[in-house]
């Protein structure tokens, strides 16, 4: 199918971007990677009047330490995040989990940005993103905000960004030296997951200082295991332990049905990937 006819702007800078999204009114559309948005045009799901273009901002792209905290421009790709050392060094999780996003063809033009601001329930950045504390740098008329993750994601398909705003980067704060993993489920590969479980642990001598475990699709927007959490921290790091903890990753949750399960299945679901997840992030 073809999209419906459009007008086409190029920023090259933020500023520039931000005016044509305020110009253009509610009826813009941001294209980052277009790995979500594209489809969405040819089905004619979306039909904007405007196509706001960032693929020529860049300002918009890499990784940059700050402090105690890592900045990921929000059109840096999948690829590129994943195989960033600093990401690799003080963000493992988030390396992790974007290594297992869709395919290779993805990866290369998808961007990290553009998947938590599209925030669907069941992509694979979003609960890491929540997990580690992550915090969204939004640019509007107005000026930049941090909005924490927590806030972000509001609803399915749905963020705190106002039509005339951009996610310009994520703040990470850094867990150098955390044990991480990321475990989903999907029936076919490169396939949405059903179920995902992020973890990141801190350990010292065999004891589990802290614990941070996001969940993806498990309600409409990402979510803490936080009963996991609470189970982990102050225990030392054995198999008895993890599996205790890992029976604890429903509480608080409401996983949907659909043609993949029911909301019982789901719950089942993230306690044995939450255990798996917490076997292969100890080492096990």
């Amino acid at each position: 199918m073809i999209p419906a006819a459009f007008d086409y702007v190029r920023p090259s800078t933020v500023e520039e971007a931000v005016r044509a999204l305020a110009d253009a009114g509610e009826d813009a559309k941001v294209l980052a990677g277009g790995q979500s948005l594209l489809p969405v045009l040819r089905m004619r799901l979306a039909a904007p009047t405007v196509l706001v273009d960032l693929g020529r901002v860049p300002e918009l792209r890499g990784v940059r330490e700050d402090g105690d905290n890592l900045v990921i421009g929000a059109m840096t790709t999948h690829y590129d995040v994943s195989r960033d050392h600093l990401v690799q060094d003080h963000a493992s999780l988030i390396a992790r989990a974007t290594e297992t996003v869709a395919d290779p063809q993805v990866r290369h033009r998808g961007t990290f940005g553009g998947s938590l601001a599209h925030a669907d329930p069941a992509g694979d950045l979003l609960a890491p993103a929540l997990a580690l504390g992550a915090v969204m740098v939004v640019e509007g008329p107005a000026g930049r905000r941090d909005v924490p993750a927590s806030e972000f994601f509001v609803d399915y398909f749905t963020t705190s960004l106002s039509p005339d705003e951009l996610l310009v980067a994520v703040k990470v704060p850094k867990h150098t030296g955390w044990l991480s993993h990321y475990e989903k489920f999907n029936r076919v590969a490169q396939a949405w997951s059903i179920v995902a479980v992020g973890v990141s642990l801190q350990v010292s001598g065999g004891k589990i200082a802290d614990a941070r475990i996001g969940l993806t699709n498990m309600a409409s927007v990402p979510v803490r295991a936080v009963g996991v959490e609470q189970a982990l921290i102050g225990q030392q790091a054995g198999a008895d332990v993890l599996r205790a903890a890992a029976e604890h990753a429903a509480e608080g949750t409401s996983p949907g049905t659909d043609g993949n399960g029911d909301a019982e299945y789901r719950s089942q679901l993230a306690k044995v990937l939450t255990g798996r997840a917490l076997t292969m992030a100890v080492g096990g």
